[in-house]
């Protein structure tokens, strides 16, 4: 909403100062063809423009047309300087205010997504908003988690934020500590390094688990033979789209109805998902029934536990604190499921 009044705003002053142009020249061919009828043949064309211009601009030079023995035409000169003059302070006061909400607006908002960043807790940074960038942003949003964005392409934000003029983000190089700390790395669960450059990517990571070690990172490789650099530098997980899509192409050909499955859950609008949830560390052993009952919200597939996974638990299976549950659920079921751990 606060989006859309700074465009509605903006694009008030602009109109207005589209209008008061066309006054301003409306006023001089009015002032040209008064000055042309009132000196006759004797003025010119130019004289006339000149006259009107002079007047308007308050020049202060003598007159170029000869109005001595016309009191009509000083009439006449008045009415074009009161309204030209009125219409040019008009013009002067527009612009300014153009110029002035435009900069204090900017100011204010950067001041303002700041501090909303400042307060964030285990949220996402999404460091380049290219092709793979923006699908990992939809997927963010659609899941219900939170995301700040930095990039330092101008044109990459404003493609993304025309569409979603709500997200926290940073005009800045991802690579840049000062960038990452202002995007709240030190309180965020996770960083995708998906820029278009390999070695952008490695330097992301690197400059991540420098700041804060314990933050996951996944970093996004073209070249396959970089992924040992960007786990080298700090990436906990490497993703190559050539790769992945090469095995999604064969997957469509050798088992198309999973595949098929898996397309209708992630086009679904409900957010359904393969989900991973951590059981707390101070979480008590318990049997699954007791805290993770059948239920339509989400249905329990796996645990890995100490290295180990555990297909279909049984509900007299013990989840153990630190374990990892994978379940398919949409983002409330998640929610729900991540309170029943915590109760």
């Amino acid at each position: 909403m606060e989006s859309n009044f700074r465009k509605i705003t903006r694009g008030t002053h602009f109109t207005a100062l589209m209008h008061g142009a066309v006054l301003l020249v409306l006023i001089h061919v009015i002032g040209t063809l008064g000055y042309k009828h009132i000196g006759g043949e004797s003025a010119s064309w130019i004289d006339s423009f000149y006259m009107t211009f002079i007047t308007v601009a308050t020049i202060g030079y003598g007159e170029v047309i000869d109005l001595s023995q016309h009191p009509m035409g000083r009439l006449f000169t008045v009415f074009i300087a009161v309204v030209g003059i009125g219409t040019m302070s008009y013009l002067f006061s527009t612009f300014v205010a153009l110029l002035l909400e435009s900069d204090l607006n900017a100011a204010r908002r950067k001041k303002r997504m700041e501090k909303k960043i400042a307060e964030l807790t285990g949220h996402y940074i999404v460091c380049g908003m290219g092709r793979v960038g923006t699908n990992v942003a939809h997927e963010l949003i659609k899941t219900r988690r939170t995301l700040v964005m930095v990039e330092i392409n101008q044109d990459a934000l404003d493609n993304w934020l025309a569409q979603h003029p709500d997200t926290l983000y940073l005009h800045a190089d991802a690579a840049d500590d000062e960038a990452l700390r202002a995007a709240g790395i030190m309180h965020a669960a996770g960083v995708f390094a998906v820029t278009g450059d390999d070695s952008h990517n490695l330097m992301v990571s690197l400059s991540v688990k420098l700041l804060n070690p314990k933050v996951r990172v996944v970093a996004r490789v073209h070249d396959v033979h970089n992924s040992n650099k960007a786990r080298r530098a700090g990436a906990d997980e490497v993703v190559s789209p050539d790769f992945t899509g090469g095995m999604r192409i064969a997957s469509a050909m050798l088992r198309p109805h999973a595949v098929n499955f898996m397309d209708q859950m992630l086009r679904s609008d409900d957010g359904l998902r393969v989900e991973e949830v951590v059981v707390p560390a101070d979480f008590v052993a318990r049997p699954m029934r007791q805290i993770a009952p059948r239920s339509r919200d989400y249905i329990l597939m796996a645990a890995h536990e100490q290295g180990q996974w555990v297909f279909n638990p049984p509900d007299e299976h013990l989840i153990q604190p630190g374990s990892a549950l994978i379940l398919m659920t949409n983002p409330s079921g998640r929610t729900h499921f991540e309170k029943l751990l915590a109760s």
